[in-house]
Formats: structure tokens, C-alpha cells, sequence
């Protein structure tokens, strides 16, 4: 069969399906293009001539698409999957970020980006990076690192063996992340006598992977000797579709259980056993009963810094670990007792192997306890205006008195925490909610309230700021009956925003939320709450005086630039109006932009949580010595690994 390179990809990629529950379905949906010299004469001309049943969907910021992308496939559990290519150069360099946060992840991404001529004979060829030392490196070179799988096509044969391996990444589900397959652009456009049997249906199926009986029994004499075991749900529950597996568990046993930013919404947050966000962005009743728990049952989760406060968090001195992990690597951590199988075939066995033992813990009225403490916390976070109490002095000084000043500028005395409390109040059940840096994602695993399984889509694996819109559109792509939310900052979304034009063009309506509180609100907490002053993180005007970023605030009508590419738009000062904003974007049938100004300094803190960053070991300034004589502090309570 003679077909381009690029011919044959295309007809390759209609050729994967995928079965779920007995169900076949094309495991690609459709493909995001930014075209450009590197990839529109190959692969756009074989997208143009046919491109089978894929959908072609029209990018704005290669990095932007690349994340919808990425939420789409997130969204769907992996189950079907949308690719991007790009052209050479800046365009290839463009989804690199996204590829990392694909891969940190764990999420299947396909990336086709354009290349350099194989043949060298233009060389060095528009956009194309000379190395003297190397001629074979490109910019797609740098996807390496960021790649579970890489490779480079250079002659129109390599496709086949290239495809098959890709495929083999892409459905496995321990071992998923960006693929990225190199197109240098004379080879996309070269011909070859392809074999009929490249083409032929493909069905892939998740294999739910059992667990080794051996493993299985130390885990079960594990539990068995421990009183008090909590559970800490990871993204690997949901990409598994275990939330019932996980409640019924729990139920069972009498164990609680916490969530990690991926693993939030499996279950739904008003089960009696669910005590929400644990470690760094924990809140106090999941962080408290963490502190004295004796065994840790992870289930698909990496245990990053932020789920263990910076393996700080689990202070019971006879505390063991247990990890329930496709991922053999990831099972592996915190030396921990390992069952490597599938989160759902993984509980199902321990639920049956420790009814028959009529396991059940310790556990008397410390759940409840907990619960009727953070509730009392959570109203106060919901009413309460200003939040600089947990500072020095001097610096809570400095802060007061910059209240007014924002509260001139910004025109609003809004709370970030209360405005998270409405939209939770004011939004319909089933609306996913989409996130991915600053200070949200915090705010929204404590104090968010999931009442419906799988609407909270948290990006926090690479914690990618400029996810957010983008992610936004993937979600809706996957999920069009539902409202989808994109809460944003204001640092954040002037990162990046472009795919909201694409929202338009595809009319798949998004609702982004963007909280304005004239700066980057996260990173002037952690510098400030560490000794230093404010520097760059503040949205100000450069003083002439001290040539510093230290004059006014910068008012921004973010509002208006929405509107310019055709979003409905509110700008919100109020309670009130953002209930009003709120119950009208519902109604609209395009995207929609509420600018909400909130102050500064309105987030909630840390609830017992450590987290280890970097604080300087010398310092004139006697708060920064401070603060680096209890960052030792707390690092001697940590595991060292």
C-alpha cells in the first residue's frame, strides 16, 4: 500500500480502538494542529486528503493545546486520547512543558511534532538549531527527558515499529506519559510500500493485573497487626474506576480515608470516611489523623512532597507503609510493603481476605472528632476577611497596612476563601471543576466539597501554571454535558489563555474563574512566610524613585480582553454579584470569563503540614535566619529518604 509516512500515520492511528466494559470505541478522537513549514505539507496534507474519522481541532499555543489534550484523556481515565502536532522549532519547543506535565502524570499524550530535514540538504532549514558537535540534534531533542517514549522517524520504514511501541506506552497504565514521535518534514512526505497488515484493527485493552499471592499475604498480615490505618486515595483509584472498591473497603473495615490533588472526587467528599486533602494542601482532620495513624495505605499515588509534607507528616513511631501501585516504582517508595496490581482487583482481595479474618479497626469517635473540628475551621475560612495573623509582626505590620491600598485598587474586600465557598454553594453538583497552580489548588483540596464522583480535575503532578483554561476545554471536550470550571489566577491565566478562542470555535463552553489578587499570591506567601520581603511577585509598577517593583498596584480589566474574542463576561466586587455572575453563565451557551478581585493574603495556611523548600543558610536578615533555624528543625523530624 504506497503511501507518505504521514499518510500511513494517520491511517494507523484510525485503525486503534480500544475495549471498555465489553465496548469498542477509537481510542483517538481527533488530532490539535498548529501548522507551520515543519508538518502542514506532510501531515496536514494527509489530515486534508483523509483523515479517516479524526476530528482536526485548531490550536492556539502549542503548549495550550497539548494540555486540552491532556485533560482530555485524563478526564475520559485514559480511555481515548487526542494527539498534537506541531511544526518544527518553536512550535516543537511549545509542547515540551506540556510534556512533562503529561508525563509527571502519568497521562497518555501523543505528540507529532515537525522536524529537521532528514536529508540535511537544506540545512541549517528555517527554525532549525545548529549544534557544531552533533548535527543529529534537534529542538525535539529536548522531549527526552520528558518522554516515557521518544523516537525519530528518518526513514518512512522506522513508522511501523515506532507505532507499535507508542501504542505500547499509550495504553499502559503504569508506565503512561507523553510519547513523542519526531517527524523530520522530507520524510513526512516520502513514500512507501507499506504492508496491509500495518493497518489492521487494533483493539487495546487495559489489563487489570492481579496481584502476586505472595504479596498479597504480607500485605494482608500487614494490616492485620495495625490498629489504626488511613488510607490515602491517588490518582490511580480513579484511572482505575475503583471509587466504589475504595468506599465499600473502607465501610467495611472502619478506616478512613484522605485524598491526594489526583485522587479527590473518587469518592465523593460527604462520605462519613473521607477526610479530604491530606499533607501540605491537607486540611486539619485528615493532617491530624495522619500524625497518629500506624500503617499508610497508599493506592495509586507517587507519594510526592506535598502528600507527605515532605515525608514529615507520619509521626507515629511504629507507622508502616503500604502501596497499592500498578507502577512497580512507585510501589516501591517509602520502603514500603509493595502490592503491585490494579487498585480495584487490588481492594477487592483485601476486602475478601480480611472479612474472612473479621479485620476491623481501632478506630473509636477520633474520625467524627476530627471532622466536627475542621468543620468549625472551614466556617471560619468561609466568613473570615483577612488572614495575615500566622506572620511576625513586623511583617503582619507591613501587611495590614497594605490592606487598604489593595483594597483601593482592586475595588473589592472579597476573600479568596469566601468566594470558593459560593462558587461550591452556587454551582451545580455534577460541574467539574479544573485547576492546576498557586494558591487554588490549596484552597480547593481543603475546603472544596465534591458531591458528585470525578468533578474535581486537578493538575498538581508538575503543578503547570497555564493549565488551567486549557484543561478547561479538554474536560469539556470530554465531558460537553457538564458545566466545567476553570478556576484560575490572575498570574496564571496571563501565562496562558489563547485555547479559550478555541473554545469558541469548537462551541464547547467554558467557565473560567479568574480570582485577581494583583499578583503571584502563592510565591509571596512562601517568600514572606520564610523571612524575605516581597520581590517580584506583586503586580506593581516600577518605582522611579528606587527603581524597584515596588509602586502602585496594576489594575487590570481582564474582563475586557475576554471579551474581545467573543466570551461573555462579568466583573464581580460582591457576594452578591458573583452569585448573579454565576447563575447567568449557566444560562449562556459560549464561554464565559467572571474577573473576581480578591484581596491578597485571603488563602487559607498550612494545618500541621511541613513542607522542606530551600531557605537561605546565611542571611543578614534576622527572620530569614529563623526561618532557616526551624526549616532544620523539622527536617531532623523527617525520613531522610
Amino acid at each position: 500500500m504506497k503511501l507518505t509516512t504521514a499518510q500511513a500515520l494517520i491511517k494507523f492511528l484510525n485503525q486503534q480502538f480500544i475495549e471498555v466494559s465489553g465496548k469498542e470505541q477509537k481510542l483517538f478522537r481527533g488530532i490539535f494542529t498548529i501548522f507551520g513549514h515543519g508538518n502542514v505539507l506532510g501531515l496536514g496534507q494527509a489530515l486534508d486528503e483523509d483523515s479517516g474519522g479524526l476530528e482536526v481541532y485548531q490550536g492556539r499555543n502549542e503548549q495550550g493545546m497539548a494540555h486540552a489534550a491532556t485533560a482530555f484523556a485524563k478526564q475520559n481515565a485514559h480511555r481515548q486520547l487526542i494527539a498534537c502536532t506541531s511544526s518544527v522549532g518553536p512550535g516543537s519547543a511549545n509542547m515540551v512543558t506540556a510534556a512533562a506535565t503529561a508525563t509527571a502524570n502519568n497521562i497518555p499524550l501523543l505528540l507529532l511534532p515537525g522536524d529537521t530535514f532528514s536529508s540535511r540538504q537544506p540545512d541549517p532549514v528555517l527554525q532549525q538549531i545548529e549544534q557544531p558537535h552533533d548535527l543529529t540534534i534537534s529542538t525535539n531533542d529536548a522531549f527526552r527527558p520528558v518522554s516515557k517514549y521518544w523516537d525519530r522517524i528518518s526513514r518512512p520504514e522506522q513508522l511501523m515499529s515506532a507505532m507499535i511501541n507508542a501504542m505500547r506506552v499509550l495504553t499502559s497504565q503504569a508506565e503512561t506519559g507523553a510519547v513523542t514521535i519526531s517527524l523530520p518534514q522530507d520524510v513526512q512526505s516520502e513514500a512507501y510500500d507499506y504492508p496491509e497488515s500495518f493497518f489492521i484493527k487494533r483493539v487495546h485493552r487495559f489489563k487489570r493485573q492481579n496481584a502476586e499471592e505472595e504479596e498479597l499475604k504480607e500485605a494482608i498480615k500487614l494490616i492485620k497487626r495495625k490498629k489504626k490505618p488511613l488510607i490515602i486515595c491517588g490518582g490511580g483509584v480513579k484511572y482505575s474506576q475503583a471509587g466504589m472498591e475504595l468506599q465499600s473497603f473502607a465501610e467495611t473495615f472502619n478506616i478512613p480515608f484522605s485524598e491526594t490533588q489526583a485522587g479527590k472526587s473518587a469518592v465523593e467528599s460527604t462520605h462519613q470516611l473521607n477526610l479530604g486533602g491530606v499533607g501540605v494542601t491537607g486540611n486539619l482532620m485528615a493532617n491530624t489523623i495522619a500524625k497518629d495513624a500506624d500503617l499508610i495505605i497508599g493506592i495509586g499515588t507517587r507519594f510526592t512532597d506535598f502528600t507527605t509534607a515532605s515525608k514529615q507528616l507520619f509521626r507515629n513511631e511504629s507507622v508502616e507503609f503500604l502501596t497499592i501501585n500498578l507502577s512497580e516504582f512507585h510501589a516501591s517508595k517509602l520502603e514500603a510493603t509493595k502490592l503491585v496490581v490494579d487498585a480495584k482487583c487490588g481492594l477487592i482481595k483485601l476486602q475478601k481476605a480480611l472479612t474472612f479474618a473479621n479485620y476491623q479497626t481501632a478506630y473509636d469517635s477520633e474520625i467524627v472528632e476530627a471532622k466536627e473540628v475542621w468543620n468549625i475551621e472551614l466556617q471560619r475560612l468561609l466568613n473570615t476577611n483577612y488572614h495575615a495573623e500566622s506572620y511576625e509582626p513586623e511583617v503582619k505590620g507591613h501587611l495590614d497596612d497594605q490592606l487598604e491600598e489593595y483594597k483601593e485598587a482592586l475595588r473589592s474586600s472579597l476573600t479568596q476563601t469566601a468566594v470558593i465557598g459560593v462558587i461550591n454553594e452556587e454551582i451545580d453538583d455534577d460541574a467539574v471543576i479544573v485547576g492546576a497552580s498557586g494558591s487554588l489548588p490549596g484552597d480547593l483540596q481543603r475546603m472544596w466539597v465534591s458531591k458528585v464522583p470525578n468533578t474535581y480535575h486537578m493538575e498538581y503532578g508538575y503543578s503547570c501554571m497555564g493549565y488551567e483554561v486549557s484543561g478547561a476545554l479538554g474536560v469539556k471536550m470530554a465531558e460537553p454535558q457538564k458545566e466545567v470550571y476553570s478556576m484560575v489566577g490572575d498570574g496564571s491565566y496571563l501565562m496562558l489563555h489563547s485555547e479559550l478562542m478555541t473554545s469558541i470555535q469548537e462551541n464547547q463552553k467554558v467557565n473560567v474563574l479568574l480570582f485577581d489578587n494583583a499578583g503571584f499570591g502563592c510565591i509571596n506567601n512562601l517568600q514572606m512566610s520564610n523571612g524575605m520581603g516581597s520581590i517580584g511577585t506583586e503586580f506593581r509598577m516600577r518605582d522611579p524613585q528606587t527603581n524597584k517593583l515596588t509602586g502602585n498596584v496594576i489594575p487590570v480589566d481582564y474582563a475586557q480582553s475576554a471579551a474581545a474574542y467573543g466570551v461573555v463576561t462579568y466583573t464581580v466586587r460582591t457576594v452578591e454579584e458573583l452569585k448573579a455572575a454565576l447563575v447567568d453563565a449557566k444560562k449562556q451557551t459560549r464561554s464565559t470569563l467572571i474577573d473576581i478581585k480578591v484581596l491578597p493574603k485571603t488563602m487559607t495556611d498550612g494545618y500541621g503540614a511541613w513542607w522542606h523548600v530551600g531557605v537561605a543558610e546565611v542571611s543578614k536578615n534576622t527572620s530569614i535566619q529563623n526561618a532557616y533555624k526551624e526549616k532544620e528543625k523539622e527536617l531532623n523530624k523527617a525520613r531522610k529518604y
